[in-house]
């Protein structure tokens, strides 16, 4: 092929206690899931039904280390998240087909300008540029789904510099994964390397240049990132 550029380097995912790779596809992420996050929110979890939006995938920072902090911004906050990878994808597929479709877990953060995204929604207008930046969705490494335990409800805990912010149960999602994967599944044709950011619990919260965030999603996976 006769590229008039070099094509970018494919985004790819390490797998636990493995030397595969998982190539990332596309990134989705549910808002809105949790309820107690959509009243710490402001919202009312009745009148404020779960959102998808996107995240494109050369932002995401893979594994621990830094994670640059954005431009634009005075009011960075994190969202620590359970995420799901797909291994196989498909149309309008019932629940049993997306079960057979995850191929595993990771622990992601999503990364939010929340200034940005107050001005947005108070002019009722997209959330891209308050999601989508540099280094604005962090996962680990994934776990196989046979290896995972129960994703469906687990602890998901998220600390900055030590102190606890977020601890909840994945059980608490207003959309369960797969019946998310199931509505997705209805708007567009899943295909494999997808990525699923699950939503996340209450307690998110500013951070700054210098502070660490650490997930911890059990039996799954865990990533640390210090913000540069």
């Amino acid at each position: 092929m006769n590229f008039v550029f070099p094509a970018a380097t494919p985004v790819t995912v390490p797998v636990q206690n493995s030397d595969q790779l998982f190539p990332v596809n596309r990134i989705f992420c549910i808002g809105k899931n949790y309820a107690d996050h959509v009243r710490e929110m402001g919202s009312d979890p009745a009148d404020t039904p779960p959102c998808i939006f996107m995240k494109p995938m050369d932002c995401l920072k893979v594994g621990n280390g830094d994670l640059a902090y954005p431009s634009g911004t005075e009011d960075l906050h994190y969202e620590g998240e359970l995420v799901v990878a797909l291994g196989a994808g498909g149309k309008n597929l019932d629940r049993a087909a997306v079960e057979a479709a995850i191929f595993g877990y990771a622990a992601g953060l999503d990364m939010t300008r929340r200034d940005v995204q107050a001005g947005l929604k108070d002019r009722r207008l997209p959330w891209d540029m308050a999601k989508s930046f540099d280094d604005c969705a962090a996962i680990s490494a994934i776990r196989p789904k046979a290896d995972a335990g129960n994703p469906q409800a687990t602890n998901l805990k998220l600390s900055v510099n030590g102190t606890v912010k977020q601890d909840d149960t994945t059980a608490k999602m207003i959309w369960p994964m797969v019946d998310a994967l199931v509505h997705l599944s209805t708007l567009i044709e899943l295909k494999a390397g997808d990525l699923l950011f699950t939503g996340t619990p209450e307690g998110v919260g500013q951070v700054v240049r210098g502070d660490r965030m650490d997930v911890a999603i059990a039996d799954v996976a865990e990533l640390s990132v210090t913000l540069k």
